[in-house]
């Protein structure tokens, strides 16, 4: 069986996170159930990231330790994975002894090589950001990341040397295409970041002590790059003295999927320190966009932030996994409303998916009893439209295959729709009074039935809960993807499954939730 390994960035256990932070669990879960789904063998990783300056300030606002305050908001964190209904296998923490004694020795194995060396760091560093930055990065005197204020600061550290590796990174950037994806997040990497020349990284920090400490040099901790960016082989079984069978099957990842902000730290740093431990590099980083709310990047200042656990309160947890999955685009960012997300739950999961169900289903039973089967007998339209099921599975496989999820659910879309086009071009209801049109009646409510079906089996990836109860009321337990001829239905009870909603009497009710729960206040 074929292997594939996906990882998330793993989530800072600041603050809890918001929608667009969840984007990219609910997106690398589509990709690991559809590989599924496909027959691969997935290892799917995510989790969290506890060390830092900013976590260990939080904590002492809060008057608890830094472990508190992480093991808190990591479980917090955890909660919305799962109230997203996310297929992980393994949620990491940075703050697991095992990941801090490898890290140590990661460390201690560069340091030894020649690869990191102590010395001063002199620069402008962003607290919240907990990075340094030349005068000529910031952007109008502030961090170029948050917008923040900068400080003056100078203190001892261990450095990795960056440069050293320069020319293999390009080398192997511009060999291995696919690297880097989409394309536009590649040539920022290479023009903006690499070529112009690597400067060494900071990689200890001797100013705060909320970190994993360097085991030969107690008065540093490391610095996010080792610890963080480690923990997709460091919990799979990587040790310098010596890697675990479960290492050896998994490495290396094939997919990394990550916020395009953090893009530099997984093309650039995680190359360089796997191409210095002389380890494989992984198959493909895709630096996923932004999830806008009006087009404006979320943040508690600015109070407009939406939080995953509240929007599947209001609107249920497959309609929210459908609207991020469907309305990112693949390189450029997408946008989050409350009339969007109605808007859309409206035109595609209630007029399309949800009547298109429910009406055949209902059919199936005013004319059969619940029981269709195929006859002889068929359409002008017949031919074509088993076509597009057939093809349907290929399609939407090459836009997996290219990352392009939403177009993929899409897809799917287009055959639910053709499926209510169908049924307008064959009329049933006319069938129905015609006492010699039986069998051609039972060949159009078999088709609409296999229709649903495979397009059920394909939702799985994206809208789980959903999929399995269109396969329920189908009565079928047939997760094929492809048209039979040969399949004998006896449906199940008619119920909705998506029932369109009033906007009005929604925004009504979703003001009064937010009053109630204090969100953006």
């Amino acid at each position: 069986m074929e292997k594939f390994y996906i990882s998330t960035a793993i989530a800072y256990t600041s603050s809890k996170p918001h929608i667009g932070n969840t984007y990219e669990i609910v997106l690398a879960d589509a990709i690991a159930r559809y590989k599924r789904k496909k027959g691969y063998e997935v290892y799917f990783q995510t989790g969290t990231d506890e060390h830092g300056e900013k976590i260990e300030l939080k904590a002492k606002e809060k008057g608890i330790t830094p472990q508190a305050y992480v093991d808190e908001v990591a479980g917090e964190i955890k909660a919305i994975w799962d109230i997203m209904n996310t297929s992980y296998d393994r949620f990491v923490r940075t703050t697991d002894p095992e990941h801090v004694k490898k890290v140590q020795k990661i460390f201690k194995k560069l340091y030894e090589q020649g690869d990191i060396y102590k010395g001063t760091y002199k620069g402008l560093y962003c607290t919240p950001c907990e990075s340094f930055f030349t005068e000529s990065q910031l952007v109008d005197g502030k961090c170029p990341d948050c917008g923040r204020e900068v400080h003056k600061a100078e203190e001892e550290a261990y450095f990795f040397k960056l440069s050293k590796y320069q020319d293999q990174l390009i080398d192997y950037i511009e060999s291995h295409p696919e690297f880097i994806q989409p394309e536009s997040r590649k040539n920022e990497m290479i023009n903006n970041f690499i070529k112009p020349g690597l400067q060494d990284l900071c990689v200890s920090r001797s100013s705060f002590s909320w970190g994993i400490p360097v085991d030969f040099d107690p008065k540093h901790v490391v610095y996010v790059w080792i610890d963080a960016l480690t923990n997709y082989i460091t919990n799979i079984g990587y040790d310098v003295d010596g890697s675990s069978s479960e290492y050896n099957k998994w490495w290396p990842c094939d997919l990394h999927l990550i916020g395009k902000d953090i893009i530099r730290f997984h093309t650039i740093y995680w190359p360089i320190i796997l191409m210095a431990l002389g380890e494989p590099l992984p198959k493909q980083v895709f630096g996923h966009p932004w999830m806008l709310f009006q087009d404006d990047k979320m943040s508690k200042s600015k109070g407009n932030v939406m939080y995953a656990d509240d929007l599947v309160h209001l609107f249920g947890v497959d309609a929210i996994r459908y609207y991020v999955l469907h309305e990112m685009p693949f390189a450029n960012d997408g946008n989050i409303t409350y009339d969007l997300i109605i808007e859309r739950y409206n035109s595609d999961l209630a007029n399309v998916l949800g009547n298109l169900v429910n009406r055949t289903i209902s059919m199936a039973h005013k004319y059969f009893d619940g029981k269709v089967s195929r006859t002889s007998q068929t359409t002008e339209f017949d031919e074509s439209f088993i076509d597009h099921i057939k093809n349907l599975p290929t399609l939407v496989d090459k836009k997996m295959n290219k990352l392009e999820v939403g177009n993929a659910l899409e897809e799917i879309m287009n055959q639910l729709r053709n499926s209510n086009k169908y049924i307008d071009d064959t009329t049933p209801w006319a069938l129905a009074k015609d006492e010699s049109k039986q069998a051609l009646l039972s060949t159009v409510l078999y088709n609409l039935l296999e229709s649903i079906r495979v397009c059920a089996n394909l939702l799985e990836a994206f809208l789980p809960d959903t999929s399995k109860e269109i396969l329920s009321q189908l009565g079928t337990t047939d997760d094929t993807l492809t048209y039979k001829e040969d399949n004998a239905y006896e449906v199940q009870e008619a119920k909705p499954i998506f029932m369109r909603l009033d906007k009005n009497k929604k925004m009504e009710e979703i003001n009064v939730f937010l009053s109630h729960t204090g969100v953006n206040s």
